[in-house]
């Protein structure tokens, strides 16, 4: 069995849609693949001096640190630092990337398989110096991650994707566009129905009407295949198979610790397409019958 240690840059994670992860549930997808967790490690931010003055904050601050150490993860604190730019503002500042790649590539030697939670492109050569180590490295986010560290992992998963990470609206489904027939605006889904890598589903069909109310044009429907691209959508049982429906892409709130929700949260307006490249196409489901 694989030894395996977990590394998770908290900050990134909760600014790139990762609020309100389960990291009980990050340690069963890692033991799904095969591997004995063996380290589990947080590095995240805190503001002792915002701590020290208002009880409420320390308290819930608290009570999340103590919940991640109940879940068996050795947490590494790093205080926030207050200071003024150029303009004379209050900028405040806490990196704990340094930390993470020290304890990684010193942790490494006694492990077979490290993952890499962090969407951020400073920890390209971290990954690249932990496989010349011979280990395996796996990378989850969420949004915004760097395409470099994406393609460096030895696998990258999206963390919208993996079942009971993220709380996810009762009845809804996330997955994502895995072929795309851009001609006909449809395609086919997939989603993760396990923890293992191997558990997926592959055959959720999707038409084009269905993904935002067909608002998307042809062209933009067909950028959205590949795990980068995230839906949320209805699953439902037809005659001819499951089909998604009433589905919307998965975005990020532009704001500090809130999750990402998806595009029908945000009303019309958030819409990027124009109208006039809007191409309607006719409501007929492609799929042969029986």
């Amino acid at each position: 069995m694989l030894k395996a240690g977990i590394f998770v840059d908290a900050e990134n994670v909760m600014r790139c849609g990762g609020w309100g992860m389960r990291y009980d549930v990050l340690k069963e997808f890692v033991a799904a693949q095969g591997a004995q967790v063996v380290r589990a490690n947080a590095y995240m931010a805190i503001d002792s001096e915002r701590e020290a003055n208002d009880l409420d904050y320390y308290r819930k601050k608290e009570a999340y640190r103590a919940s991640l150490r109940g879940c068996g993860f050795k947490l590494a604190l790093k205080k926030v630092r207050r200071y003024r730019n150029e303009d004379g503002e209050i900028v405040m500042k806490a990196n704990a990337d340094i930390e993470l790649a020290i304890d990684a590539l010193l942790q490494s030697r006694n492990l077979d398989y490290l993952v890499l939670m962090s969407g951020d492109g400073d920890f390209v050569r971290l990954v690249t110096a932990l496989q010349s180590r011979g280990c395996r490295v796996d990378v989850v986010s969420f949004h915004n991650v760097n395409p470099e560290l994406r393609e460096a992992a030895d696998n990258f998963h999206s963390g919208f994707l993996v079942p009971g990470l993220l709380p996810v609206e009762e009845g809804r489904t996330r997955g994502y566009l895995h072929t795309v027939n851009e001609e006909k605006y449809f395609g086919w889904v997939t989603v993760q129905t396990g923890l293992a890598m191997d558990e997926i589903e592959q055959d959720i069909f999707c038409h084009g009407n269905d993904l935002e109310g067909g608002a998307l044009s042809n062209r933009v429907f067909a950028e959205l295949k590949g795990n980068h691209n995230i839906i949320e959508f209805t699953l439902v049982e037809e005659p001819r198979g499951r089909r998604a429906i009433k589905a919307a892409r998965v975005r990020h709130l532009d704001s500090n610790d809130r999750p990402a929700l998806p595009a029908s949260a945000y009303g019309t307006s958030s819409r990027t397409t124009v109208s006039s490249l809007i191409q309607q196409p006719p409501k007929v489901d492609p799929r042969p019958t029986e």
